[in-house]
């Protein structure tokens, strides 16, 4: 089975931006050494419960320090910017770390209302949805210059002809992903021919019918003759399971919040969680919330990811350590996420936390 990583980077009470950034830059490390397949960063805006802002910028900060992770993006939202910086960027990453790249592009705008038009810009036509097929568009063909060895996108404005390129032109590309949480998203990755990943860690129903739409509706593209399908998932492992159910308290909390449109805050320390008066409505959410992660000892666990993986018939699972932490851990250490990843990794990868990659 393949496993990869989704990094979200939440921001506890306890925890500065700074602190956060060197915990996930420790957690990237340990699943480069683990042998997971890729590491990707979220685009979150105006949340005081997630740093990740800007997955561009954050990339290289994690890649530096890893040999053989694929680093990218779950995802760039991409009405949230204009396609062509976005294919700069990217191919700016490709260039520093060819073979390495991920570009996953999502439609929603990961952010209240107020924050995406004032990202967008007044004015500017971007983020319309009819719009986001031809960014998609236009972002797979620029980056594609990597691959095809042409020297520009020939296009026309008006009856002038115009040379566009994506700079500076690496000598390979990043590949692309297109996420979504609905059968829109997965008719258009099929239809585009790109590899697909469902937002299961949302808590969205309906991945079964969208991989099954998505695999059914195939049309192979060059660079991706096949269907391929990726699943983020919410995942807590450790040795003890009522401590596991502890650690994923403060989670729990979180997203029940932001579904009841609570004021959004940092993460709560596990002290905090276990102090939190939960409403009638908020254990309801938590429940169901609850019902779709993957929370546990490590063989536990392991068993409950193999039987997803077969029933939504996915070709790797992407996954979120929900992992809480005590108010006494240290704040840059990545804790309970590097324990998840770790234990996880000795079930389904054969790897263990004294192994040594190359």
């Amino acid at each position: 089975m393949k496993l990869s990583v989704l990094d979200l980077l939440s921001v506890r009470t306890n925890q500065t931006s700074a602190e956060v950034l060197r915990s996930s830059a420790e957690l990237a490390q340990e699943a480069d050494r683990l042998g997971y397949t890729r590491y990707w960063i979220a685009e979150h805006h105006n949340m005081p419960t997630a740093a990740a802002t800007v997955p561009g910028v954050i990339i290289p900060y994690l890649a530096a320090g890893t040999k053989q992770l694929r680093l990218g993006s779950g995802g760039v939202m991409l009405p949230n910017h204009a396609a062509l910086a976005v294919a700069e960027q990217f191919a700016l990453l490709e260039a520093m770390y060819p073979g390495r790249i991920d570009l996953g592009i999502g439609r929603a705008p990961g952010t209240d209302g107020v924050a995406a038009f004032l990202l967008r810009g007044q004015g500017s036509g971007a983020g319309l949805e009819d719009e986001f097929p031809q960014d998609i568009e236009l972002v797979s063909h620029l980056l594609d210059l990597g691959r095809t060895g042409q020297e520009a996108l020939n296009i026309s404005l008006g009856d002038r002809p115009y040379a566009l390129r994506a700079t500076p032109r690496p000598t390979s590309a990043p590949d692309i992903w297109l996420l979504g949480s609905s059968g829109y998203s997965a008719s258009l990755a099929a239809e585009r021919g790109l590899p697909y990943v469902f937002a299961h860690h949302t808590g969205v129903p309906g991945a079964e019918a969208s991989i099954r739409a998505y695999r059914a509706q195939y049309r192979p593209s060059p660079h991706y003759p096949e269907p391929r399908t990726l699943l983020p998932v919410n995942v807590l492992a450790h040795p003890d399971p009522d401590e596991a159910e502890r650690l994923a308290q403060p989670h729990l909390i979180m997203m029940t919040g932001l579904q009841t449109g609570a004021p959004l805050r940092p993460v709560l320390t596990v002290e905090e969680a276990e102090r939190h008066a939960w409403t009638r409505q908020e254990r309801e959410i938590a429940k169901r919330a609850r019902s779709s992660w993957h929370i546990g000892t490590p063989e536990t666990v392991a068993e409950s990811l193999r039987r997803l993986a077969a029933r939504l018939d996915v070709d790797e699972l992407m996954v979120w350590p929900i992992s809480g932490a005590r108010a006494t851990e240290d704040p840059a250490s990545a804790g309970g996420r590097a324990l998840t990843l770790q234990l996880l990794a000795r079930e389904l990868l054969g790897t263990s936390a004294t192994d040594k990659r190359e």
